[in-house]
């Protein structure tokens, strides 16, 4: 009986997916007037609310300037905090319009999930932290170690794999909840914690003494976080994949938020046809010819979403590193606007 109730929960879930992408997302997003964006639960740099109760973060910028793209208005948004075991699911049933949540890229979601990824917003890599009080400098310390992490990622596997590397042992303990994960570690019920290196330097961000712990050495992974979308819908993973793009294209052309007004009177054809001036790029995806206008005026460039959230002066304290330009020695790189 149990079985054929998730059978019949799953074809529902199914059916209004589809329901959801055959109307097109851009028609049922505009016909509510605001874009559902899932983001993490309260992780700071990445999606946490201010004092004011107003969404911040990388991610949630990343929303910001879809909302941005389809409206004029990055604030026409709902933020749905989602959790790893349920965010999935949020976008296949069509609760949400796209996920902007630290979530890797990898072949077997893309492949069986019914995902879409858009492009790399944030290239990171899976780390370990532990408290300097161990003493320990190097991952390759850790063997037979208990290590916190969370379930449904891919941390697990890469752990065992490294281990495996390297001819060590280490004992996993599993918490269903960030803030279960990161209070079994500062209260010392592990020797380490392990996670994406940009969620490491936020959860050392909220310890009440962050220079007690230090993140190892070792990037024990490739993890090139990516916001998604459902499958079968490419007008709606391009306005998303375009306007993420539009961010990284506008740092490489000197293009900022306070900027963009003067920008318009530039006489390069690229950033004419990026903000709208010229062409009707717009009107190929269904949006205003502004789009790329709007989504910079409301969030910035690529530059400044980082370092307004994740930069060298805020708590995670991040560089750049292969988040950098192309052409300052990084990976980020969007495609010509033409």
């Amino acid at each position: 009986m149990k079985q054929g109730f998730l059978a019949i929960c799953a074809a529902a879930t199914a059916l209004l997916a589809a329901s959801v992408v055959q109307a097109g997302t851009l028609d049922t997003v505009k016909a509510r007037g605001k874009l559902v964006c899932g983001v993490s639960l309260a992780t700071p740099g990445f999606a946490a609310p201010d004092d004011k109760g107003r969404m911040q973060g990388f991610d949630a910028d990343v929303c910001r300037s879809v909302a941005a793209a389809v409206f004029g208005d990055g604030d026409k948004i709902e933020f749905v905090p989602t959790n790893i075991n349920t965010r999935f699911q949020a976008l296949q049933s069509g609760e949400i319009d796209m996920l902007s949540r630290q979530t890797t890229q990898t072949f077997s979601r893309e492949a069986s999930l019914g995902l879409d990824f858009g492009p790399t917003v944030f290239y990171d890599g899976q780390g370990l932290m532990v408290a300097k009080s161990l003493g320990v400098s190097s991952a390759k310390e850790l063997t037979d170690a208990a290590i916190c992490t969370l379930p449904g990622t891919t941390t697990a596997q890469n752990l065992s794999d490294f281990f495996r590397t390297i001819g060590g042992r280490f004992e996993l303990v599993v918490f269903e909840s960030p803030d279960e994960n990161r209070a079994a570690f500062f209260a010392g019920r592990c020797e380490a914690i392990s996670s994406d290196r940009s969620d490491l330097a936020s959860i050392r961000a909220v310890a009440n003494n962050p220079d007690d712990y230090i993140v190892l050495p070792e990037t024990i992974s490739k993890e090139p976080l990516a916001p998604a979308v459902r499958q079968n819908d490419s007008n709606w993973r391009d306005i998303m994949s375009w306007s993420v793009w539009m961010l990284i294209a506008a740092e490489e052309k000197g293009i900022t938020q306070a900027n963009v007004d003067e920008m318009l009177k530039s006489q390069d054809p690229d950033i004419q046809r990026m903000l709208g001036v010229t062409d009707e790029l717009g009107a190929m995806f269904g949006l205003d010819n502004k789009w790329g206008y709007n989504v910079i005026k409301a969030v910035g460039n690529y530059g400044e979403v980082f370092e307004r959230n994740l930069g060298e002066k805020t708590r995670l304290g991040l560089t750049r590193g292969p988040n950098a330009q192309w052409n300052a020695g990084g990976l980020v790189y969007a495609p010509p606007f033409r």
